[in-house]
C-alpha cells in the first residue's frame, strides 16, 4: 500500500499492528464484562483494561520520540503542538493534537479492537466515530501539572454530548510519577467552566460548591501498568499531578463520540480542519466511522 503523507487520508489500518475481528464471535471476546460497565455507569470511570502488548509499546514509544521534535517533516499536520504547555516555567508538559495524522502506530491504535469494543459498549453500543488523539508527557523529575478539569467542558462545540476519553499509559503509572486522578461520580455534577488545562490543580475550584470543593482533596488514583488503559466520561473531573520521580510519564489519549454527533458552530473544529457546519454530521476524512468498520 502507498502511503499518503497524511495518514488521515487511510481509513482502515495500515500495518499488521492489530488482528481485526473477522466475525461477531470474534469482536466478543473483547467485551468488557456487564461489572465493568455498571461499575463505569456509577463512577464516571472502568480502568485497568489492557489495550497494547511490549512489541507495541515499543513501537509507540519509538513514535513518540519522533513526533515530539518540533522539526518533524510533518509538523503542520498537528492541530496543535506545545513542546511546554505548562505555566510553570520550571516544569514540563508535552501536549499534542493530530499525531495519528504522521506515524503508522498513532494511526493505527485507533482501529485496536480492543479499544473500539470497550467504547462501543460504553456509548450504549452505538456507532464509534473519532473526535481527535492527545499525547501527555510529562519528564522525569519536573513533570508539570494536567489541572483538575472535564473534558466535555473543552468540547461544547459539538452536540450532543456522548463522549468518551481513553487515556493509555506508555510507562507504568503511579502517583509518583503524575498518574491520572478521577473524583468518582463527578460525572453527575452538570458542566462546569474549564480552567487552563495545564495551569496550577485548583483552578476548578472557583465553579464548585463546598461539597464539591472537598472532594477534590480525596481524589482516586489510578496506577497501571504501562499498556493498559482507563476510559472515563466527558464529565468527569479528573486531572494530574507532578512528576517528581526519576520516571517519565508518556501517555495518549483517544477522544471518541456516538456516530450522529454534529457540530455545534460554523467555526473550525480543529486548526486547519474545513468548517462543519452547525447542526451537520461530524464525519468525513477528519472523523472517521472506527466502529463498525467503514466500507
Amino acid at each position: 500500500m502507498k502511503l499518503s503523507r497524511d495518514l488521515a487520508d487511510h481509513h482502515r489500518m495500515v500495518t499488521g499492528m492489530f488482528l481485526t475481528p473477522k466475525s461477531d464471535e470474534e469482536w466478543q471476546e473483547y467485551r468488557l464484562s456487564d461489572e465493568q460497565v455498571e461499575f463505569f455507569h456509577e463512577h464516571g470511570y472502568v480502568s485497568g483494561i489492557k489495550l497494547l502488548n511490549e512489541e507495541q509499546i515499543n513501537q509507540l514509544n519509538r513514535e513518540l520520540a519522533e513526533v515530539m521534535d518540533p522539526n518533524h517533516p510533518d509538523h503542520d499536520l498537528f492541530y496543535e503542538f506545545h513542546s511546554n504547555e505548562s505555566t510553570d516555567p520550571d516544569r514540563i508538559v508535552f501536549h499534542s493534537l493530530g499525531h495519528w495524522r504522521l506515524t503508522p502506530g498513532f494511526h493505527d491504535v485507533l482501529w485496536n479492537p480492543a479499544f473500539l469494543m470497550a467504547a462501543h459498549q460504553l456509548l450504549g453500543e452505538k456507532g464509534v466515530r473519532f473526535w481527535h488523539d492527545q499525547l501527555f508527557c510529562k519528564p522525569a523529575k519536573h513533570g508539570g501539572v494536567v489541572a483538575w478539569h472535564q473534558d466535555f467542558s473543552y468540547w461544547t462545540r459539538t452536540t450532543p454530548m456522548q463522549h468518551l476519553t481513553v487515556w493509555v499509559g506508555l510507562d507504568d503509572v503511579s502517583q509518583e510519577n503524575g498518574c491520572l486522578q478521577y473524583i468518582p461520580g463527578s460525572h453527575r455534577w452538570g458542566l462546569l467552566e474549564k480552567p487552563v488545562l495545564t495551569g496550577d490543580m485548583v483552578g476548578l475550584k472557583a465553579f464548585l460548591n463546598e461539597e464539591q470543593t472537598k472532594q477534590l482533596d480525596h481524589p482516586t488514583p489510578i496506577e497501571m501498568k504501562k499498556g493498559f488503559a482507563s476510559i472515563h466520561h466527558p464529565l468527569l473531573v479528573h486531572g494530574s499531578f507532578e512528576n517528581n520521580s526519576d520516571r517519565p510519564r508518556r501517555a495518549f489519549v483517544l477522544n471518541v463520540f456516538a456516530d450522529g454527533t454534529c457540530s455545534k458552530t460554523d467555526e473550525e473544529l480543529l486548526a486547519s480542519v474545513p468548517i462543519i457546519k452547525k447542526g451537520q454530521k461530524m464525519e468525513g476524512k477528519f472523523f472517521p466511522l472506527l466502529y463498525p468498520l467503514e466500507d
